[in-house]
C-alpha cells in the first residue's frame, strides 16, 4: 500500500499538469496478461454454478446460454467502458452468491417471473449506487478493516495454490518454482511466467484440454417479464442484499485497498442500470467483482497504480469476446484442470494477499477487529444466504465499535 502510494507520488511528479493518459503508451504486457488470468478465473469455476441455476431453472440450452451472453456482455461493457472512463481497473461480474442462492429457487417461479425479479433487484441496486447511500455507509469503514476483508477474500486462493499439489504436483510446483524464479528475474513477468509453465506442464501431465464449443455468435432470447409479489419476495429482495453485500461491498473495498478513489456512485449506477437492461435477456445482475479485482488491480498487473485501468479493459474485451461466441469459447476455459486454474490465481493474488494483511495489522488500536474481519472472512461461512464478506465486514465493524470507539472516548 505504501509503495504503490509513493509510486503514484512520483508519477504525479513526472507528468506534466493536465496531460492526458494515452492507452498506447499505458498498455503493458502483464496488464494485459492480467486481463486474461481474470477472465480464466471467472469462466474456470463460477460458471459451474450459473448453469447449475440455470438447470435448477428449467431453463432450455436457448435460454442458458443467453443468460451466459447477457451477464459476460454485461461485464465486459461495464469493465472496458468504466475502466477507460475513469483510468483505474473496474472489474465486473455476475454475482456467485446470487447465482448460488439461484440454484435453490429459481425453479420455484416461472422463468417470466424471475426475470421480473432480476429488473427489480437491478433497479434498487441502481437507486442505491446514484443516491451515494451505498457509498457513504461503506466509506465509513475503518481502513484496516477494509484491508483485512480483502486478505480474507484472498486467502482460499493463496492457500489454494498448495492444496492443489496433491492432484498434480508437477504442475503445481513447476508453475510456482517458474513464478518465483521469474519474480526473482524479472518480476513484471512473473504471473505470465507461471501461466506458460503451467500450461506445457499441464499438457505433459495431467492434460490440457482445448476443445473448442461449436456454433456462431450468441442469439440472445428476449422474455418479456413479469411481476408477482412471490417472486419479488424470494428473489428480487435476496438478490438486491446479496448484490450490494457479498459482492459491490467488496469491490469497492478491494479498490479503496489499493489506494483508489472509487466513485460508488458511478460504478454501481452504472453496473444497476445495465443490470436493468440485461435482465429480459436472463442476466440476474452484473456487480463488481472483487477477486478478479484484485488481480487487475494489484501489482503484478503493473507496478504504477495509473496504467492498472488497461487490465480492466483488457477483461472487458475478453468479455465480449466470450460472451458472443460463447459456444466456441466457455467450453475452453471450463475444460481447464483445476490445479492449473489454482495455481495461476494463487500466485497472481500473493502480493494483493500480502499487502492486504500488511495494511489489515498495521495500526494496533485496530488490530482486534481486523483479525476478526479477517478470520469471519477467510472461513468461508454463510449465512442467510449471504456470503462470508459481509458477515467479516459486519463482526469487524461490530468488534470495532465494542473495543475500539469505547478505548477512544476513554483516553
Amino acid at each position: 500500500m505504501a509503495e504503490e502510494l509513493i509510486t503514484r507520488s512520483a508519477q504525479r511528479r513526472t507528468e506534466r499538469p493536465g496531460e492526458p493518459r494515452s492507452l498506447r503508451r499505458d498498455a503493458s504486457v502483464p496488464a494485459l496478461l492480467a486481463g486474461l488470468v481474470c477472465i480464466v478465473v471467472s469462466f474456470s469455476g463460477p460458471l459451474v454454478v450459473v448453469l447449475a441455476a440455470a438447470s435448477a431453472g428449467r431453463l432450455d440450452q436457448a435460454q442458458t446460454a443467453s443468460w451466459i451472453w447477457a451477464v459476460a456482455v454485461g461485464s465486459g461493457l461495464t469493465c472496458l467502458l468504466l475502466s477507460w472512463w475513469t483510468r483505474t481497473p473496474v472489474i465486473t461480474a455476475w454475482s456467485t452468491p446470487g447465482a448460488a442462492l439461484l440454484v435453490t429457487s429459481l425453479g420455484a417461479y416461472p422463468y417470466r417471473e424471475a426475470v421480473g425479479a432480476f429488473l427489480v433487484s437491478g433497479v434498487v441496486v441502481a437507486l442505491f449506487g446514484v443516491t451515494g447511500l451505498f457509498g457513504r455507509l461503506i466509506a465509513a469503514v475503518p481502513a484496516g478493516i477494509v484491508n483485512a476483508m480483502l486478505a480474507g477474500i484472498l486467502f482460499s486462493f493463496g492457500a489454494g495454490i498448495f492444496g492443489a499439489v496433491k492432484g498434480a504436483p508437477a504442475l503445481v510446483l513447476g508453475s510456482f518454482a517458474a513464478f518465483l524464479l521469474a519474480k526473482r528475474l524479472a518480476p513484471r513477468y512473473a504471473v505470465p511466467a507461471a501461466l506458460l509453465a503451467g500450461g506445457v506442464l499441464a499438457a505433459v501431465t495431467v492434460g490440457l484440454p482445448l476443445h473448442l464449443g461449436g456454433g456462431g455468435p450468441t442469439r440472445p432470447v428476449l422474455t418479456v417479464p413479469a411481476f408477482s409479489w412471490p417472486a419479488m419476495v424470494g428473489l428480487a429482495l435476496p438478490l438486491t442484499i446479496v448484490a450490494l453485500a457479498s459482492q459491490n461491498a467488496p469491490g469497492l473495498g478491494v479498490m479503496r485497498a489499493f489506494g483508489y478513489r472509487p466513485d460508488d456512485r458511478l460504478l454501481i449506477g452504472a453496473t444497476g442500470g445495465l443490470s436493468v437492461l440485461l435482465a429480459p435477456f436472463g442476466s440476474p445482475g452484473v456487480n463488481l467483482a472483487a477477486i478478479t479485482a484484485a488481480i487487475c488491480a494489484g501489482p503484478e498487473s503493473h507496478p504504477d497504480p495509473r496504467r492498472r485501468y488497461v487490465a480492466g479493459m483488457s477483461a472487458g474485451v475478453l468479455y465480449l469476446l466470450v460472451g458472443s461466441f460463447g459456444g466456441v469459447l466457455v467450453s475452453l476455459f471450463t475444460g481447464l484442470p483445476k490445479e492449473l486454474i489454482a495455481v495461476i490465481a494463487g500466485v497472481a493474488l500473493l502480493a494483493s494477499l500480502q499487502g492486504s494483511l500488511a495494511a489489515a495489522v498495521a495500526e494496533e488500536r485496530g488490530r482486534d477487529a481486523a483479525v476478526v474481519t479477517f478470520l469471519a472472512t477467510a472461513s468461508g461461512m454463510s449465512l442467510f444466504g449471504i456470503g462470508s464478506a459481509f458477515w467479516g465486514l459486519l463482526f469487524g465493524l461490530a468488534t470495532h465499535l465494542v473495543l475500539d470507539v469505547r478505548r477512544g472516548r476513554a483516553g
